[in-house]
């Protein structure tokens, strides 16, 4: 008896256009348990849109967008080239395990190939424990410990 696979329809990728902003912003605040800023949240993400070194991508589904990342490249010496760092990634929780992060990434890694990149690179809070299995699959190992200091104005 052939079995019946239960994965959905791929998704579309593409790039994060002005019309986006609004679910962008919900993403972000969801990914980080917060109400940001609405007219910060718009300067950035506005300005950042014009960055040749900033990707933003989503996936979507018959015009419902179910996920997003964001990838900054930078030129680092260290490196001696080009290193993208993700700096965000939200699925929506009703459409996750579905793999859309996988495609995600699986856009990100292309564009690195394509851009040559030396690496693509990822930090997430060490508490999410599910983010750090997903990032493991997707073939990231853990190599750096990231220290932050809180800059007080």
């Amino acid at each position: 008896m052939p079995t019946q696979s239960t994965l959905p329809a791929n998704v579309d990728i593409r790039a994060v256009t002005p019309n986006d902003a609004s679910i962008i912003y919900d993403f972000v605040c969801a990914l980080e348990e917060t109400t940001l800023d609405t007219t910060a949240f718009n300067s950035v993400f506005f300005f950042n849109l014009s960055n040749p070194h900033i990707h933003y991508l989503v996936a979507e589904r018959q015009g419902n967008v179910l996920g997003f990342v964001s990838c900054h490249v930078q030129y680092l010496l260290h490196h001696s080239g080009k290193v993208g760092e993700i700096q965000e990634l939200y699925v929506r929780p009703e459409v996750r395990n579905q793999h859309i992060g996988h495609q995600l990434i699986a856009a990100l890694n292309q564009l690195s190939i394509e851009q040559n990149f030396v690496n693509l690179e990822v930090t997430t809070n060490q508490k999410r424990t599910d983010t750090i299995r997903f990032y493991e699959r997707e073939a990231f190992t853990r190599t750096h410990i990231k220290l932050v200091k809180p800059i007080q104005s």
